[in-house]
């Protein structure tokens, strides 16, 4: 484990970072011995930084759930972050691409709760009875530690790479739709780039969402009403530039497009 202190000196670099848009050296690199534990304190302390700052908590997103996104990082675990308030954007949307550092795009499901879930034991069932609705969603991945060589525990305390969201298309209550076999294609600039179908994620969408109240629940904390818990991606990441509209289409569940300049 390492000292309180380096663990506040790497929250304040990342807070640095985020500000500047100038990636941090990769911190596998400058701390061998750091554990997803220390990892984790990091993203709290630098959620606690951003919050005293007036960012507000909106929900938590779920990272490398699928194999396809396993692959493309080398990363074999999931893991989580925290989603606020000024990250999530509507569909039809123009974002700054200088704003975030080397932006890609995830194709995902939002689940937006109206009830609490509790860990250690929740399962499918709970997810489901505590969803009010599942909505399309592309996450714009961040990075504010340096990507080459990076592990899951860089991944971690750079908030599991959240960026933002752009949400959009038709709102469906979970059982109303087939969630396993949602599927959407990603397109940029009019040319198809991914398309992928919600199974890729822990073989349903909706189990990510308990893989987090579980793994949060020794925390004393828990998934709460209100709150959107971004699923997990069921295509590669797809780098954008400047200049560059992407589109989304789930089909029965609507479109979401979003434009970088």
């Amino acid at each position: 484990m390492l000292e309180r202190e380096t663990i506040v000196r790497i929250a304040d670099e990342l807070v640095e970072a985020g500000r500047t848009r100038v990636p941090v050296e990769r911190l596998t690199a400058r701390f061998p011995e750091m554990t997803v534990e220390d990892s984790y304190a990091v993203q709290d302390l630098w959620r606690q930084r951003s919050q005293a700052a007036g960012r507000r908590l909106v929900g938590r997103k779920i990272g490398l759930t699928s194999k396809a996104m396993q692959a493309a990082t080398g990363i074999t675990e999931p893991d989580y972050g925290i989603i606020f308030d000024d990250m999530v954007l509507d569909s039809g949307c123009t974002v700054q691409w200088d704003q975030y550092t080397h932006p890609r795009i995830e194709v995902e499901l939002a689940f937006v709760l109206n009830r609490d879930i509790e860990g250690p034991n929740a399962n499918i069932f709970d997810v489901l009875r505590a969803t009010e609705y599942v909505v399309p969603a592309l996450e714009i991945l961040d990075s504010r530690i340096q990507m080459e060589g990076r592990t899951i525990v860089d991944t971690i305390s750079d908030n599991a790479a959240m960026g933002a969201m752009v949400i959009g298309g038709t709102p469906v209550k979970p059982s109303e739709v087939d969630l396993p076999w949602i599927s959407a294609v990603l397109f940029k600039n009019q040319t198809v780039e991914e398309t992928g179908v919600a199974a890729g994620v822990l073989g349903h969408p909706a189990a990510g969402v308990y893989w987090l109240a579980n793994k949060i629940a020794p925390h004393g904390q828990s998934l709460k009403a209100g709150e959107i818990i971004l699923a997990g991606s069921f295509t590669r990441p797809l780098w954008v530039y400047p200049g560059d509209t992407v589109f989304a289409d789930y089909g029965p569940l609507g479109s979401i497009t979003c434009r970088f300049e």
